[in-house]
């Protein structure tokens, strides 16, 4: 709205933690969302607001309570009391987390002036959830407990008693029992990430077998490629004795082609003399029937000039679907061998591992 203003804004995958089990993170969205701290001049209280598409994913008011928690390089989260939810951010390096773990430092540290200097504390509109907030989860890593996460959550609805909450608090806290489960929660989310690593190595062993023969697939499959290429390149030699047939029939053509222009003239010639010239009625059936040899020979001379550029026009045509052919496998070997580049990279990692 116009009446906050953006402090800082950076990019990263949002989760939520599933409601119904309080260990396993949902994907928020399928993409990286644009993640901003904003200010809200008018209520003078600061938010952490994340948008995707029409839809509110993120609208977090950071209180003073609040924690952000750094779980590895790349992946950070923290509780929000109001939306009954932890959110789990993942960058795409350590440095824009600790850039956002900051900014959280410095953003939460200005919500605390602001309650101290504010008398009406209207951030704090329900006591059990401040209180919640303030000791059950001072840190986000507690939503990786098992048992018991059903009662931390729902202990924040306004049904409860405000009274019957602070005393079991304060139990609690005298007991030492929240750092205890602090510990808890680490030791059941190193087990499971443990467990999860060993599922995710015992599964890569067993496609081992799988990719080797996949690569060896595609190692044959390039290798015929390549001699298909030599066969193509073979006919391209080929195709250079085809170029002096080229050369040949064009000669050839210039000389048909001179030959008619020549007979032309004669039939002229011939046509152009008078009737008085020929004595004799046998001479003149004669010159007609020269004449009619004449044209029958120009007849065939045109049949073989149309039959030699026909024959010119389907050796180009050959010759390009030949350059066609090379070309597509060309660009198929490409493919292939980046593939196979990717695989092997695959390997290198899996081996690293």
């Amino acid at each position: 709205s116009c009446r906050e203003q953006p402090i800082f804004s950076t990019r990263a995958h949002v989760f939520q933690i599933d409601p119904a089990t309080k260990r396993n993170w949902i994907p928020a969205s399928k993409h990286a969302l644009t993640v901003s701290y904003f200010y809200d001049a008018t209520r003078n209280v600061y938010r952490i607001i994340s948008v995707g598409g029409t839809k509110a994913i993120i609208n977090s008011t950071i209180t003073p309570n609040m924690t952000f928690t750094k779980t590895s390089q790349k992946f950070g989260q923290w509780a929000d009391s109001r939306a009954n939810t932890v959110y789990g951010l993942g960058f795409a390096s350590e440095q824009h987390l600790s850039q956002f773990a900051e900014k959280f430092q410095e953003v939460k540290e200005a919500a605390r002036l602001v309650r101290e200097k504010s008398q009406d504390k209207t951030e704090l509109t329900n006591p059990a959830l401040s209180i919640t907030s303030h000791q059950v989860l001072p840190s986000p890593i507690i939503s990786s407990n098992g048992p018991g996460e059903d009662k931390l959550f729902r202990s924040q609805s306004a049904d409860v008693e405000v009274t019957t909450e602070k005393e079991r608090l304060k139990k609690m806290l005298s007991e030492g029992s929240v750092s205890e489960v602090q510990w808890e929660a680490e030791f059941f989310s190193l087990q499971d990430n443990n467990n999860k690593l060993v599922a995710a190595l015992h599964e890569a062993n067993a496609n081992v077998d799988q990719w080797k023969k996949q690569l060896a697939a595609y190692q044959e499959e390039t290798e015929t490629l390549r001699q298909r290429v030599a066969e193509l390149e073979s006919q391209g030699t080929q195709d250079s004795s085809s170029e002096n047939n080229k050369e040949e029939l064009s000669q050839t053509l210039e000389e048909l082609e001179l030959l008619i222009k020549a007979k032309d003239e004669e039939i002229q010639m011939l046509k152009s003399q008078k009737c008085g010239r020929w004595e004799t009625e046998g001479e003149r059936e004669e010159t007609l029937q020269k004449l009619q040899e004449l044209e029958t020979r120009n007849a065939e001379l045109e049949q073989r000039l149309h039959l030699a550029e026909q024959t010119l026009a389907e050796t180009l045509a050959e010759r390009e679907k030949m350059q066609n052919e090379v070309t597509k496998v060309a660009e198929l070997m490409d493919v292939k061998i980046f593939e196979l580049s990717e695989i092997r990279q695959g390997l290198a990692k899996l081996v690293e591992s």
